[in-house]
């Protein structure tokens, strides 16, 4: 591991010589993931790309993309579209990116089951803004909005989570 991983230990998220509180999934982290299990998938995960609203926040990053009207993200296993960023109208299980609440307002995304998603196996892990302190996830990582705002202008190339 590199100082320039998103560490998650079983009390923390460390990164860059620092340690962050964070949340994983109500239901642990688990080697074998599953969709809707909750779980957290221990493992070593690439970072693919970051998303932020531009109607409440600057660009965290220069390669961050603004999360639209319409953005949704598919969570159908029995689609072709499955654990892809997709477009509203969407007739298939899907998530709206775009939410009312602050939970998606900058999110950065693994390649968790991704590009090559294999059905059933759990769709979008994300690094995203907790709820409260240690409130569960749906499998994602959550941290406080203060933290998620310092670690993602860091975030390099080579950078990755690593999920202990």
């Amino acid at each position: 591991m590199k100082a320039t991983d998103l560490v998650v230990t079983p009390t923390a998220l460390r990164f860059m010589g620092r340690s962050f509180p964070r949340s994983v999934g109500k239901g642990g982290i688990s080697n074998r993931k599953r969709e809707g299990d909750g779980a957290t998938p221990r493992g070593t995960h690439r970072l693919v790309g970051m998303l932020y609203r531009p109607d409440r926040m600057a660009q965290p990053a220069d390669w961050a993309l603004p999360i639209h009207t319409g953005d949704l993200w598919s969570d159908d296993p029995t689609h072709e579209d499955y654990n892809m960023m997709v477009r509203a109208p969407y007739p298939y299980s899907h998530e709206r990116l775009r939410r009312a609440d602050p939970l998606y307002d900058l999110v950065i995304l693994t390649d968790w089951n991704w590009p090559y998603a294999v059905k059933g196996r759990g769709s979008a892990i994300f690094i995203h803004r907790w709820r409260k302190p240690g409130h569960p996830t749906e499998g994602c990582i959550g941290l406080h909005p203060r933290d998620l705002a310092w670690i993602a202008p860091r975030i390099r190339h080579e950078t990755r989570l690593v999920v202990l």
